[in-house]
C-alpha cells in the first residue's frame, strides 16, 4: 500500500483547516499559501471531500471551506479512505466479500487480513485532532544527534 499524493495533501489540507478553525470559512488560496499545494489541486481534493461530507463549502467573496465537524469526529482513516478508496495491502482483500477464486486455499490471505486489519485500526486510532496537537507541539520535529 501506497498512499498517494492526494491522499498526503489531504490530510494536510485537514490540519490547516483544523488548525485555522475561527468558525469562518478559509480561501483555498490561503490554504495554498501556507501548504504550497496548487488551488487547482486542492480544488480536486475539495471536490472529493465534499462530496462525502467531510467539508461545508460556500462560493462567493467570503467563501471558502471548512470542516464539517470538530477535528478529534475525523479519523485519518476516514479521510484517506475518502481519497485513496480501499487501504488493502494486497487486491484480493479490496472487495468484501473476498471475490478471489484462490482465498479458501490461499496460505498467505489470513497474513495480508491481518496487516489490513492493523493498518486500518492504527489509522482509525489517530484523530485529526491529534495531528493538529503533534503539529502546535512541535513533536513531528525530530533531531537527531
Amino acid at each position: 500500500m501506497k498512499i498517494s499524493t492526494r491522499g498526503r495533501y489531504a490530510l494536510r489540507f485537514m490540519i490547516d483547516l483544523a488548525q485555522h478553525n475561527n468558525g469562518s470559512f478559509t480561501a483555498l488560496k490561503d490554504v495554498s499559501d501556507r501548504q504550497g499545494i496548487s488551488v487547482k489541486y486542492l480544488e480536486q481534493i475539495t471536490a472529493l471531500l465534499s462530496k462525502f461530507g467531510l467539508l461545508q463549502s460556500v462560493r462567493g467573496p467570503q467563501g471558502g471551506y471548512r470542516l464539517s465537524k470538530p477535528a478529534d469526529k475525523y479519523t485519518v482513516g476516514e479521510i484517506l479512505r475518502t481519497t485513496e478508496g480501499n487501504l488493502a495491502p494486497v487486491a484480493c482483500l479490496e472487495q468484501t466479500p473476498n471475490q478471489c477464486e484462490r482465498q479458501a486455499v490461499c496460505p498467505t490471505i489470513g497474513m495480508w487480513q491481518g496487516l489490513a486489519d492493523v493498518i486500518n485500526n492504527y489509522l482509525d486510532s489517530v484523530s485529526l485532532q491529534d495531528l493538529v496537537q503533534k503539529v502546535t507541539s512541535n513533536d513531528c520535529i525530530d533531531y537527531v544527534i
